[in-house]
């Protein structure tokens, strides 16, 4: 069965952005639709703290962790929003180019944004993301 998730090329729109600007799910599909991903340990702990590169390597292998759990991967992301505790565009790109290539050639819309506040301690990075997987026939 072909994959349910179509990445959108917009050529009158710039190429300057490291993502698709649209996506298609094509029926039957089922969606899978994430918390943020948080840059926490086994234990609770917040990781990297300081150090937005470190955070978002976790977040993302969390990400990957909680897809895995509903039967989805990366591959099968439509979209995610990315969250960056700061102000500094720097700190946002830091964060960003870890998530991007995480993401290999799969590049799914998505939204960075600079916010105030994130909901755990030291917490500078969190990424939400919705998913759409075809389930395998059963015989």
């Amino acid at each position: 069965m072909p994959d349910p998730v179509t990445l959108v090329r917009v050529p009158a729109l710039s190429d300057a952005a490291e993502y698709a600007y649209a996506a298609t799910v094509e029926p039957p599909a089922r969606l899978v639709f994430t918390a943020g991903a948080c840059p926490l340990d086994a234990d609770g702990a917040t990781v990297g703290v300081g150090d937005h590169a470190a955070q978002a390597r976790q977040v993302m292998a969390n990400l990957t962790t909680a897809l895995a759990a509903a039967g989805a991967q990366l591959t099968d992301v439509v979209r995610t929003t990315v969250y960056v505790a700061s102000s500094r565009q720097a700190d946002l790109v830091t964060a960003w180019e870890v998530v991007r290539d995480a993401f290999g050639d799969h590049d799914p819309p998505s939204t960075l944004l600079g916010v105030t506040v994130l909901g755990y301690d030291d917490q500078l990075v969190e990424v939400e993301a919705v998913a759409a997987v075809r389930d395998q026939p059963t015989a």
